[in-house]
């Protein structure tokens, strides 16, 4: 299998929404943009977060396994994908890049 690069891109924050239809919370998110995690054997890397994890993963186990070209082209780099995590209130979106 290969390994899987996993690059925290960017992070977003929709108070509007919060303010709207959520419950305050004390904690959401670690993450950092730049943030870097790497996937080995498709596994779930140490520090990432569960339930983003749940989002990345298939495409992340897909990359491990040698896929490429999701979706006829949607990416530039054909051994890659940008995914985003399943908070509607803070949306991370992470780039998962097959590491060669």
């Amino acid at each position: 299998m290969k390994q899987v690069r996993i690059t925290v891109v960017r992070k977003v924050c929709h108070e509007d929404l919060m303010a709207q239809y959520e419950n305050p919370i004390q904690h959401a998110c670690d993450l950092e943009e730049g943030q870097t995690f790497l996937s080995h054997d498709g596994e779930r890397p140490e520090g990432m977060c569960e339930s983003a994890w749940l989002s990345l993963q298939p495409f992340v186990m897909a990359l491990a396994n040698g896929a490429e070209n999701f979706y006829d082209g949607w990416m530039k780099n054909p051994r890659s994908a940008m995914i985003s995590c399943n908070d509607g209130f803070r949306p991370v979106s992470f780039l998962c890049e097959t590491v060669e």
